[in-house]
């Protein structure tokens, strides 16, 4: 039998349960990975990378669930909704502090990644209107046509590191709400939060089976996609591993929805609010270490805004660097030493191409954290669009500066870079705003805002290289995603009444 693990202190280290048939059990697993506080390197607790026998239980119990939970009443589904937002709201705090443990990011940010995948949890409340179908009387002599939005099956999500509590609220209520069960593969690198989410939800009254999780990689990723069992898959995380995903999960008859990695630009005109505009691409470029599939990683500076570069590097110079639970931090670590020695290897490929480096993060310096994995605010400018940095989704606090003569410029620019996740644009024009709505092919466009992830009434729309498969993962569309539409087309006669044969077909026309 091998020795319990102990932290430097004695302790036994904590492990990451498996749920499966409503239970929270140790894997039986030899394979572990340690989940460790990227400010520290200290081994919070250790995750295991599940056995092919334990994901095929938890798929098993999702798919004997789902004969009951499919014929609960949605009034009951929605209950549950109901207290589980109102448990998230009790527990966020205690939730934070884990995620900004483990993930690196600020305590503040934390607790933002909570509260965006709160407010689909909230969304899910309204699934009683969201999943109604269609009603046409009398379409034909007597007839009536309607439509069903029946749950699917066993579905299953798989979400990243950066999001822990976000992304994995993004899936799972609104698959249960709809009447399906559910199988999450968390990220490795930071379950713990997720688990605590998880927690709150059986708290919150999730029947046994409903909700299963599993832990582990590509193994248990692929285990998932071939499964006869699971009928959808959700994915968020990088283009590799989502192209993967799709490819394997269509393959094997699933409907996949991924989403995945972004090249997402702010374009400035002159015309801009220099002050606000400045302010919130420090934040877009640099928030959350810039690890977010949303964050802005190039600027494109158009006409006379190209001498707003040095007041950008001053803004950026302002940031903190420093652990994510310490007071005032802007920009935590990055989630692994091998993110930051990836993203000190980008930086150096920038400066041998040529570009300018404006501002090196690469030395910062985090008295008390020095084993921490921190890379400072970064800026390149003369910046071209054959540039490992530019071509390359970085992850990281670096921000790459473009300038261009026009807005035409900027537009063909954009549309030209493969991905198509997220573009903002900053002007005070109306008629500047309308144009690049109008022109951009991106999925989601902000205009004085640089990071246009939508509420939750609305869904998630990234496209091109940033999405495969036609439906996003939360609002209405993510309701199509997890539903499927029954047509029915109904006559009934009067009681007593004498009919002759009936006339299977019926005519419309």
């Amino acid at each position: 039998m091998n020795a319990i693990p102990t932290s430097r202190t004695g302790q036994a280290i904590s492990t990451a349960k498996l749920l499966i048939d409503g239970e929270f059990t140790e894997s039986r697993t030899t394979e572990w990975r340690d989940i460790v506080n990227p400010a520290t390197q200290e081994v919070l607790a250790r995750v295991p990378f599940a056995t092919k026998e334990e994901v095929d239980a938890a798929i098993r119990c999702a798919h004997a669930a789902f004969d009951t939970w499919k014929k609960t009443p949605v009034g009951a589904r929605v209950r549950i909704m109901l207290k589980y937002q109102a448990l998230i709201r009790e527990h966020m705090p205690r939730i934070a502090k884990t995620l900004s443990a483990e993930q690196g990011k600020t305590v503040p940010d934390a607790e933002g990644d909570i509260f965006r995948g709160l407010e689909v949890v909230e969304h899910a409340c309204s699934i009683g209107t969201l999943q109604q179908g269609e009603f046409a009387e009398n379409v034909a002599g007597s007839v009536d046509t309607y439509t069903l939005r029946q749950p699917i099956g066993v579905c299953a999500g798989i979400t990243p590191f950066n999001f822990p509590a976000m992304i994995p609220l993004w899936m799972f209520p609104m698959a249960i709400v709809c009447g399906n069960t559910f199988v999450l593969k968390p990220s490795e690198q930071d379950p713990l939060s997720t688990m605590q989410l998880v927690e709150l939800a059986i708290e919150a009254g999730v029947p046994k089976g409903v909700l299963n999780v599993v832990h582990g990689g590509k193994e248990v990723v692929d285990a998932l996609c071939t499964h006869e069992l699971v009928k959808a898959i959700s994915f968020v995380g990088s283009t590799a591993v989502g192209t993967h995903v799709y490819n394997l999960g269509s393959q094997h008859g699933k409907r996949v929805q991924s989403m995945m990695g972004a090249k997402n630009h702010a374009v400035v005109l002159p015309d801009a609010n220099r002050e606000q505009t400045l302010n919130a691409l420090a934040g877009a470029g640099f928030g959350a270490a810039g690890q977010r599939c949303m964050a802005t990683s190039v600027v494109v500076l158009v006409g006379a805004s190209k001498d707003w570069l040095p007041e950008l590097v001053e803004k950026a110079k302002t940031l903190k660097v420093n652990a994510g639970h310490e007071p005032k931090t802007d920009v935590g670590p990055v989630v692994s030493r091998t993110a930051k020695e990836r993203i000190l290897g980008l930086i150096e490929a920038g400066v041998k191409e040529g570009a300018t480096l404006a501002l090196d993060g690469r030395d910062v310096k985090v008295p008390g954290y020095e084993g921490g994995n921190f890379v400072g605010p970064t800026i390149f400018s003369d910046v071209t669009t054959e540039m490992e940095i530019y071509t390359t989704e970085i992850f990281g606090p670096v921000l790459c500066v473009m300038t261009v003569p026009t807005l035409d410029n900027a537009i063909a620019l954009v549309n030209s870079n493969p991905m198509g996740n997220g573009v903002g644009l900053f002007t005070q024009s109306g008629a500047a705003a309308r144009k690049f709505q109008s022109e951009i092919d991106i999925g989601q466009v902000g205009i004085n805002i640089p990071i246009p992830v939508p509420v939750p009434y609305f869904s998630f729309t990234g496209s091109r290289g940033s999405k495969l498969g036609d439906l996003g993962p939360y609002g209405k569309q993510v309701v199509q995603f997890y539903t499927q539409t029954k047509t029915v087309t109904a006559r009934w006669f009067e009681d007593g009444t004498t009919a002759g044969p009936v006339n299977t077909t019926i005519r419309l026309g």
